[in-house]
């Protein structure tokens, strides 16, 4: 009796012990997937800009005004921008359309169209392949109006 109690004694711990190890076996896999997709994120290509907010400051209505903000890759891939999308139409974006290598540097060309007297704030929207995939640029300034010719 006492054989067969030690036997259920000695399967149970075997059973606990099992278990365990399972649960370190999956805490192990978990934490080097994380450590891995971390390592992979600090290959990524990212950017840093000059500015990432330009202001016009005081610019005449009815002249278009343009400004470039520029980018160097810090990352260890190319970088890749899918997508440089203004939030108006009355904002035109131009940008490097090749692959921006480690170290290299691109530019995005923002034109704003000044038809309007008043006071502006524009955002424009950056899309990549970067760690930071997404990236807002800013552009402020005040339209003024063009003083109105007296006739004599």
């Amino acid at each position: 009796m006492i054989c067969i109690y030690s036997f259920y004694i000695c399967n149970y711990q075997i059973q606990n012990m099992k278990k365990i190890l399972l649960v370190c076996a999956v805490i192990l896999g978990f934490a080097f997937t994380v450590s891995t997709a971390r390592a992979q994120d600090n290959e990524k290509a990212e950017f840093k800009f000059n500015e990432e907010k330009h202001d016009f400051g005081k610019i005449p209505q009815g002249t278009p005004v343009t400004t470039v903000f520029e980018f160097t890759n810090i990352g260890k891939e190319p970088l890749i921008l899918t997508d440089v999308r203004p939030t108006c139409g009355c904002t035109i974006a131009d940008y490097t359309k090749t692959p921006v290598k480690s170290g290299d540097k691109g530019l995005i060309k923002i034109t704003y169209n000044a038809a309007f007297a008043a006071p502006f704030t524009k955002t424009i929207v950056v899309t990549s392949n970067a760690t930071t995939p997404t990236k807002n640029l800013i552009i402020v300034g005040e339209v003024v109006a063009k003083p109105t010719s007296s006739s004599k």
